[in-house]
């Protein structure tokens, strides 16, 4: 149904917004010109059955011509897909793990100057803006330390069917700064809500009748309070990934990140309509699976909640 939706919007943005007669031909087209384009593009028919050839043609990942190149518009999707993904996947991963630690490191040592340190500034990663964070980190490892490279995505190695900087000195080093200016932000909301939890169960009475079994602190904090934790770090976490997605257009323009976000922004500037709308198909559909994703590993988590799904299947 999200989906479907989806599609409805990018739909209406692939046949309203602008003139797709106009953007290939032209305003010195004929009449005769024109009506043939309009025939060849389904233009002439019903809105109801163009938005059945639109769902058909998106899920077999067909969206039709870039008005700016006259490419495939898959076609160029998939040639930035693979930068996106491993810069959102970094990012991420970069956010989620050192969300936890940290987290857990200023719930355990609450009220230390490190702990307190590490939370003032993780107000940095929330209130300035994603494109500042970056150039202040090119101004510093770019410019002045002369330390990481500044934009692009080094060098790349061709797998055939995906392009990976991971095995590249240069690939590497180009991924740093992009993936902490598009994870700060996923790792301070970690961080917190991973805190503001650790504290919470903290509390409890299983937490207090572990202390006086003599368990150990390690084995109180990662063996009975961790896991009581996760399952709302996790949903903040997979939204997150879905938002580093839709939201990496920012980090791509600063770094010149050749992705599908910096695809999406020269699209809006030439208003290549069927770029996006795709664009706009492709993130709602990973979103879904993302939250799919999430949902199923709650059941790995909670042994609870496999508990109660097999009690009702009975």
């Amino acid at each position: 149904m999200v989906l479907l939706l989806v599609a409805l919007v990018s739909f209406i943005i692939f046949r309203y917004v602008g003139n797709p007669v106009d953007n290939i031909l032209g305003q010195e087209a004929t009449m005769a010109q024109r009506a043939a384009l309009e025939d060849a593009l389904g233009l002439n028919q019903p809105i109801y059955l163009q938005y059945f050839d639109f769902l058909v043609s998106a899920v077999q990942f067909e969206f039709g011509n870039s008005y700016r190149g006259a490419l495939p518009v898959a076609e160029l999707i998939l040639s930035r897909l693979p930068a996106t993904l491993e810069l959102a996947v970094t990012s991420a991963v970069f956010g989620v793990f050192f969300g936890i630690t940290l987290g857990i490191y200023t719930a355990i040592n609450r009220g230390s100057f490190i702990s307190n340190f590490i939370l003032s500034s993780s107000l940095i990663g929330v209130s300035l803006p994603t494109f500042l964070i970056g150039v202040l980190l090119i101004w510093i490892f770019s410019v002045e330390l002369n330390w990481l490279p500044s934009f692009g995505r080094g060098e790349v190695i061709d797998l055939g069917w995906w392009t990976t900087g991971f095995l590249t000195m240069s690939g590497l080093k180009s991924l740093i700064l992009p993936s902490i200016t598009l994870g700060l932000y996923q790792m301070t909301l970690v961080m917190r809500l991973t805190r503001a939890e650790m504290l919470e169960v903290l509390k409890q009475d299983y937490i207090r009748l572990a202390y006086s079994l003599g368990l150990t602190n390690k084995q109180i904090y990662f063996f009975h309070a961790l896991p009581n934790i996760l399952i709302p770090v996790i949903t903040i976490a997979g939204l997150q990934l879905g938002s580093v997605i839709a939201f990496a257009i920012i980090t791509e323009t600063v770094f010149q990140w050749p992705g599908v976000g910096l695809l999406f922004i020269n699209a809006v500037y030439y208003v290549d309509i069927p770029v996006m709308s795709a664009y706009l198909l492709l993130v709602g559909f990973a979103f879904v699976i993302i939250n799919l994703i999430v949902d199923l590993t709650y059941i790995l988590i909670d042994p609870r909640l496999r508990d109660n799904q097999l009690k009702s299947e009975r």
